[in-house]
């Protein structure tokens, strides 16, 4: 169950340092405007609101893989505690910006959770 764990916490810090590349390297290219379904304009003007959201999607994959490499308590804690951060951020998303962050970032985060709370 621990491995299971572990490797849930990793595929979502993996997938945090995805949404900070997405968002602060990829915003107004191609990729980041095909998947957000923005125009160059629109791109542009939300460039500086993107890569900061992107900065704290890279502090909760950081924190994400402290929690793997940090020895118990404190990586069992920080696993915990980013975990946390990240469902709670993304049922915000969710409610603010678009619904599809529920299923994207808030369910792989508690499930996640659930798992490294019942491995413990």
């Amino acid at each position: 169950m621990e491995i299971l764990a572990d490797v849930l916490v990793g595929l979502v810090a993996a997938l945090h340092a995805y949404i900070l590349v997405m968002e602060m390297f990829l915003w107004q290219k191609g990729p980041g405007m095909r998947f957000h379904g923005f125009d160059a304009e629109l791109a542009r003007r939300t460039a500086p609101l993107a890569a900061n959201q992107g900065l704290y999607n890279g502090f909760l994959a950081a924190g994400l893989v402290w929690g793997l490499v940090a020895a118990d308590p404190t990586g069992f804690r920080a696993q915990v505690f980013f975990l946390s951060c990240v469902v709670v951020a993304g049922v915000y998303g969710a409610v603010t910006a678009n619904r599809r962050i529920l299923f994207a970032q808030a369910l792989p985060g508690a499930l996640a959770l659930a798992v490294v709370l019942a491995a413990r």
